[in-house]
């Protein structure tokens, strides 16, 4: 068993997360990805404007894709929901306290989803939205049998130092550690699904993949024949993951991202669950093991790049928080 010593950032969370609403990729060339995600992957555009595209899942979030232009790939944010502004609001005030630098205080969002919310900067330099109020859409019941993804089942993270990243987002955000894979990976969540956010220790902060979660197992198996359809081949997968137990089939978009169909992810019961320590093997990476390794260059590209994310947004004054000071030895978790 492996216990894992976490900073100590607060003794009580700023909000309570409902759901992950988005992710935001900042891409060279915004097209290539949207026609990808738009033709091939299943997901529907909602709105354009220049170079920012918004693409809808099933499920009733407004969009949860947004890709924009830049100059290299990054992480240009993700965003939680939260039940009311009010909660938006009193969040501010407990982030305030804790001198967690916000990137924009809490207001009307200037996105295609609409909404109230404020815009928040990790340790490690990432953008994190907490909103309410964004633009009901009317959820969609799949179309027959149309491999179309329900939502963002989970966003994986490269941190350089997992112990202080999982006690941000445990203490500050509320979020809770499903399960450890060893000292390599922790998976959180913020509500039923096993995990929204799994962080995983790299040399460098990065995107690793965005997951994407079909209806079924059937939907599961049918997005990856469309996708071989379209030439795409998995890069890693089919398979069924250990920690979480869900299906996984991993592929590359045309920015080099990583992307995953997964289905079938573990339902948390809050009073039975007991977070455990998977130790890292090929049978519990892959359960079926069917997937096979995965390829060099999905390898290659969970890795990603040194992703500064937004650090050059935040005050001088606030450049300590980036370095950890400030932050107490806690107990282990």
């Amino acid at each position: 068993m492996y216990h894992h010593q976490l900073p100590r950032y607060s003794d009580s969370p700023v909000c309570r997360l409902r759901a992950l609403r988005s992710v935001t990729l900042s891409v060279p060339d915004p097209a290539a990805s949207r026609d990808f995600y738009h033709e091939a992957w299943g997901l529907t555009t909602v709105e354009a404007d220049g170079d920012r595209f918004w693409l809808r899942a099933t499920g009733p979030e407004h969009h949860v894709l947004a890709v924009e232009r830049a100059d290299v790939n990054a992480l240009g944010r993700i965003s939680f929901a939260l039940a009311t502004p009010r909660e938006v609001d009193d969040a501010a005030l407990a982030l305030d306290r804790l001198g967690i630098p916000l990137l924009r205080t809490p207001g009307p969002l200037d996105d295609a989803g609409g909404g109230y919310g404020l815009q928040l900067v990790d340790p490690e330099g990432r953008c994190l939205e907490l909103s309410a109020d964004t633009h009901a859409v009317t959820e969609q019941e799949p179309a027959g049998r149309r491999a179309i993804p329900r939502k963002i089942a989970h966003v994986v993270l490269n941190t350089t130092d997992i112990e202080r990243t999982t006690a941000f987002y445990t203490q500050v955000l509320g979020m809770r550690v499903s399960d450890w894979s060893e000292r390599q990976m922790s998976f959180l969540r913020c509500n039923s699904d096993h995990h929204v956010i799994a962080l995983n220790r790299a040399s460098w902060p990065s995107l690793n993949h965005v997951a994407y979660e079909m209806q079924s197992l059937d939907h599961f198996m049918r997005g990856i024949g469309g996708l071989r359809a379209h030439g795409i081949a998995p890069q890693w997968g089919p398979g069924r993951h250990g920690p979480g137990d869900n299906t996984f089939s991993y592929f590359t978009d045309p920015a080099g991202l990583v992307c995953e169909y997964t289905s079938e992810v573990a339902q948390i019961d809050e009073d039975a669950w007991l977070c455990r320590t998977w130790k890292r093997t090929p049978e519990l990476s892959d359960q079926w093991g069917t997937a096979g390794p995965p390829t060099t260059t999905v390898r290659a590209a969970m890795a990603g790049s040194p992703d500064p994310g937004h650090r050059d947004r935040v005050e001088a004054r606030d450049a300590d928080y980036f370095y950890g000071a400030g932050v107490a030895a806690g107990a282990p978790s």
